[in-house]
């Protein structure tokens, strides 16, 4: 039998938390179990594998829990952990700037051999890499979380018009950059 945290809303949890006692605590139980593993895979994608992006996610909920604890206004729970866990995202890679590989230098691998998933997952994850922040966001926000053009607008503050051109000229350099592989290894 389904537990009545499990068929409340968002904002009825977060109404339950603020109100104290046990409610409070499987409430964020609640919250945590329903973003945890979606954020998680959002740090991992934003910051490779290790401990920089477990990190992050702890970090993201403590955050999250302490905006609760302040009453903060959290007009929508899903926009709002994304909100922290982007920033906190931005600031490491500000404090911590890597190198990046220039497109130019980047040659991708070609086989003859039928494409299996592992390879095919570790292209698209190195095609990722080589799109500017900001166009890898707006699709990874689409993509793997699900979001809507105005939800991600709100997440990341920018026009609709913007995230529009985001996720699309993201599409278009994936496609660009992936396009030899599937014409060399298509089926024939």
């Amino acid at each position: 039998m389904e537990s009545l945290q499990n068929i409340l809303t968002d904002d009825e949890l977060v109404r339950n938390f603020r109100l104290g006692g046990k409610n409070s605590d499987s409430a964020f139980v609640e919250i945590y179990s329903r973003y945890s593993s979606r954020i998680y895979l959002y740090c991992r994608k934003a910051l490779g594998e290790g401990p920089d992006a477990d990190d992050i996610f702890q970090e993201t909920f403590i955050r999250f829990h302490n905006a609760l604890v302040k009453k903060y206004d959290i007009p929508s729970v899903q926009i709002y952990i994304l909100k922290i866990v982007r920033n906190l995202c931005l600031n490491h890679k500000r404090d911590n700037r890597i190198n990046f590989i220039e497109l130019e230098d980047f040659h991708l691998p070609v086989s003859d051999n039928k494409v299996e998933s592992d390879e095919l997952y570790d292209l698209i994850y190195s095609s990722l890499e080589l799109l500017p922040e900001e166009h890898k966001e707006a699709f990874l926000l689409q993509v793997q979380q699900g979001l809507s053009y105005n939800e991600i607008a709100e997440v990341t503050e920018v026009p609709v018009s913007t995230v529009r051109n985001r996720v699309v000229r993201a599409k278009s350099k994936l496609r660009e950059i992936l396009l030899p592989y599937f014409e060399t290894n298509r089926v024939k």
